[in-house]
């Protein structure tokens, strides 16, 4: 079992997470050295600057009032050492959030910038901002959960297990910034957005990024910290709790602690080279833009899949389980191998459904908008109808690589595959981020007047973005549930050694249990109600903002001519004050309902998770992929299908659109955190329950 990677793995992880945090910074300095363009574009995109920021330093001041007070909380249900670990993953967390969307703000006036030079120089421009973000996330996760373990058994003297368990906090920690940061950024850009949409489009009947558009600087804004700032914290809890949990797995079913500890974090490792290297590779001569950017992708996860073969071989060969004396029980290194190759087939396959119901180019939207041409009633009906079916794929790959994942190496194995899918989380995020970035930037070529070629440029990053962001959110609900299906069996395990340790009988929870389907049904309706009040939350905002823009087109009628300007401060104040409200009450669905329901019965407390990661799933999938099959229905009905721009297809789409987008940027991206903070609640609650 000796190794190098065995013994040093945690000085393998955190150079491999220095090099990400390198490269970002690297990139963030050849980036901000090229032109933000005009006078003009620099005071746009300076504008975006100012809301983004105001935005996220109110949304985590508040955050930081509910984080102090679960630290305290932390230290008494656990210890300071779990506490520590909170503190450890909320603040890397929004450092990653908070730097990234800083740079997301600059590239767009470069983007738009390099735009005149054609799509692929725009292309490199944008996808460089993003994977600034990208890398951020992975790096700062790796280097957090690779540095505190490394601490707690090092310098502190703790065991695998208890270092593990204190590590818990830290996932806890990640995943609290992670739903305030979906939920609150969600609630903003889509605010703003259907604001923008239904008063500038329909009713006023003027473009998209049109300057005289009140709203407009706010919608911009909310790109930013919903899909950049949103996303970042989203994958990083993803990435940081996924890997404790496969720790924690690897700690209670295996005799090698140390070695079973470290592998998930070797594999992150060694996969944060192959992203590096991968993103060298995202470039088009011929502008297929889609194409470069999966190419990066595509090249990253086979360099990872070779590179995962000898780490298996170095850690893993001849591992014991617990209280088994017969090695040959166990699984082998081609088990374990074969699960994390399992975890690369899943990102592509959710990659190719999810592209299928959201993509211009295939069926789900072309039908989306060929119902647009009979009304509005019509695009609902179709657009949800895709939403729904759109589950059945993604649940289908999601099951047959939990069973084969199983058959090879148990639960352990599943989270061996879980892990490498969120291995490529670095490259995944800069997609992601890229899709603000274009939007942005073309947003800046409407409002600055840059020449038509320029949009003709934009546009096309544009539409490739929302195709990507789309992608994107099927990986991240994929994961989360993969990894919440880990978080639930870490929790029985842990639950069962604390009831055993107690002279009591461990727990099973079995369907037929009143306690447990009362657990299922509450869990199923934390889902719904969370939804629920998001999607209120953005009809509020976006009501307000509606009226806003009304009142400044009747109170400054030279607006529409140019002889008056409109007031962008006032839509970005209504919506930023909006979501800092909005976003309390849906955040703490998770925790207090889990800590009732726990402190009132343990085999509910399980049904409930059971409930939460089911439900959330399909729910998840189904707005995302319907919201994003409205968007692009609407686009395809912009470039000229079914009647074009004023057509009265193109007012259905629009309606559709506007249902569409707290679908699949506010409501359904945050049942992801959601689904895990429930899941860590009730894992730091067992000292209270038992």
């Amino acid at each position: 079992m000796s190794s190098f990677l065995t013994d040093h793995g945690v000085l393998v992880a955190l150079v491999c997470a220095a090099c990400a945090l390198v490269y970002g910074a690297v990139t963030v300095r050849s980036l901000l050295a090229l032109s933000p363009g005009n006078e003009r574009m620099r005071s746009i995109s300076a504008a975006v600057q100012e809301g983004a920021r105001a935005y996220l330093n109110r949304q985590y001041s508040t955050i930081a009032a509910v984080g102090l007070l679960l630290f305290v909380a932390l230290i008494f249900i656990q210890d300071i050492w779990v506490a520590i670990g909170f503190a450890i993953g909320g603040l890397s967390s929004a450092a990653a959030g908070y730097i990234g969307m800083n740079v997301s703000v600059r590239a767009n006036a470069r983007v738009a910038e390099a735009a005149r030079e054609g799509v692929p120089t725009a292309l490199r421009v944008a996808f460089r901002g993003g994977a600034v973000t990208g890398m951020l996330v992975v790096g700062l996760a790796l280097a957090g959960v690779a540095a505190y373990y490394g601490i707690l058994t090092s310098w502190v003297d703790q065991t695998p297990k208890e270092a593990v368990d204190a590590l818990i906090g830290l996932g806890f920690g990640g995943s609290l910034i992670s739903v305030f940061a979906r939920l609150g950024g969600g609630i903003f850009t889509k605010g703003a957005d259907v604001g923008a949409d239904l008063v500038g489009k329909i009713e006023a009947g003027i473009p998209e990024d049109d300057p005289r558009n009140p709203a407009v600087i706010a919608d911009n804004v909310g790109d930013n910290v919903g899909d950049c700032a949103g996303m970042a914290a989203d994958l990083f809890e993803t990435y940081a709790v996924t890997a404790v949990a496969v720790m924690l797995l690897g700690v209670l079913t295996f005799q090698e602690s140390s070695a079973v500890a470290l592998y998930p974090l070797v594999l992150g490792a060694v996969s944060i080279i192959a992203s590096i290297v991968g993103t060298y590779f995202v470039r088009s001569a011929s502008g297929n833009v889609e194409g470069a950017l999966y190419k990066g992708l595509i090249v990253s996860a086979l360099i990872a899949a070779v590179a995962f073969y000898p780490i298996t071989s170095w850690m893993m060969d001849d591992v014991t389980l617990r209280g088994v004396t017969s090695p040959g029980d166990a699984p082998g290194v081609s088990d374990f191998y074969l699960c994390s190759l399992i975890g690369l087939a899943i990102v592509g396959l959710l990659f190719v459904i999810t592209d299928y119901y959201t993509s211009t180019r295939f069926a789900p939207v072309k039908s989306t908008a060929r119902a647009s041409e009979t009304g509005h009633a019509t695009n609902i009906i179709q657009g949800l109808a895709q939403g729904f079916q759109s589950t059945a794929a993604p649940a289908l790959v999601i099951a047959l690589g939990i069973l084969w994942a199983n058959d090879l190496a148990g639960i352990y194995g599943i989270g061996v595959a879980v892990m490498a899918m969120l291995s490529l989380t670095g490259l995944i995020v800069a997609l992601d981020a890229f899709g603000p970035i274009t939007d942005n930037a073309g947003g800046i070529a409407e409002m600055a007047d840059l020449p038509e070629d320029v949009r003709n440029v934009t546009d096309p990053l544009d539409a490739v973005g929302n195709t990507t962001k789309a992608v994107t959110k099927g990986f991240a609900i994929g994961s989360a549930a993969l990894a919440a299906l880990v978080l639930f069996r870490a929790f029985e395990y842990e639950l069962n050694i604390e009831l055993i340790k107690d002279g009591e009988d461990p727990v099973a929870f079995v369907l037929g249990d009143p306690p447990v389907l009362i657990g299922l049904l509450i869990g199923g309706m934390m889902v719904y109600l969370f939804a629920a009040l998001s999607m209120e939350a953005v009809g509020r905002a976006g009501g307000a903002v509606v009226e806003e823009v009304r009142r400044q087109f009747r109170e400054r009628p030279g607006i529409m001519d140019g002889s008056q300007q409109p007031d962008y401060a006032t839509c970005v104040d209504i919506v930023t004050r909006s979501a800092q409200r909005e976003m309390i009450i849906p955040s703490l669905i998770p925790i207090v309902v889990t800590l009732v329901v726990g402190l009132l019965s343990v085999e509910a407390l399980g049904g409930l998770l059971i409930g939460v990661i089911v439900v959330g799933l399909f729910m998840a999938i189904s707005m995302t992929s319907g919201g994003g099959a409205w968007d692009n229905a609407k686009k395809l009905i912009e470039d000229g299908a079914f009647g074009g721009k004023g057509s009265e297809a193109h007012a259905a789409s629009i309606t559709g659109d506007t249902v569409g987008d707290p679908y699949k940027d506010t409501a359904g991206p945050a049942i992801n955190p959601m689904i895990k903070v429930a899941n860590i609640v009730a894992i730091l609650i067992i000292p209270l329950i038992v």
